[in-house]
């Protein structure tokens, strides 16, 4: 596999919007702090705003967990797949035909290796994404 292709054939959205990590780390540090709260309000002997306290908290490291978790899952089961990009060579003389993947510095009529039938030049006749019949069936279905 080619550094071209390594780098364009699948890349994975992993990351998590930084406003949404800081939305609850900052719901997990208050549920932190509730239920620190609710256990100095317990030991002070107000037994009605420890629980009240305790249930928040809980609440909110609850829902902050269950939040970061299915955030993480959602954004690794989003994976955007780049069709790969190939390259056709032609030979002027003979007509021969070739496909391959594109490489840095592919350009249309561009002058490439020999020919293999009559080692005349080649040229770069087309650069094209390869897509797949899924992809042209959902394009027909669109319409």
């Amino acid at each position: 596999m080619s550094r071209v292709e390594s780098a364009t054939s699948t890349t994975t959205t992993a990351r998590i919007p930084s406003f949404v990590l800081m939305i609850i780390f900052i719901t997990l540090a208050l549920s932190l702090t509730a239920l620190i709260s609710a256990v100095s309000f317990f030991t002070s002997g107000e037994e009605v705003i420890a629980g009240y306290l305790l249930l928040i908290g809980a609440l909110g490291l609850a829902f902050s967990t269950y939040m970061l978790l299915q955030t993480r899952r959602r954004m690794s089961s989003l994976r955007i797949e780049v069709p790969p990009i190939m390259s056709t060579i032609e030979c002027k003389k003979c007509g021969f035909k070739n496909v391959r993947e594109f490489q840095r510095g592919d350009y249309v009529f561009k002058e490439v290796e020999p020919c293999q039938k009559c080692s005349d030049k080649m040229l770069i006749t087309a650069i094209y994404r390869e897509v797949k019949e899924k992809d042209k069936e959902k394009e027909r279905s669109s319409f």
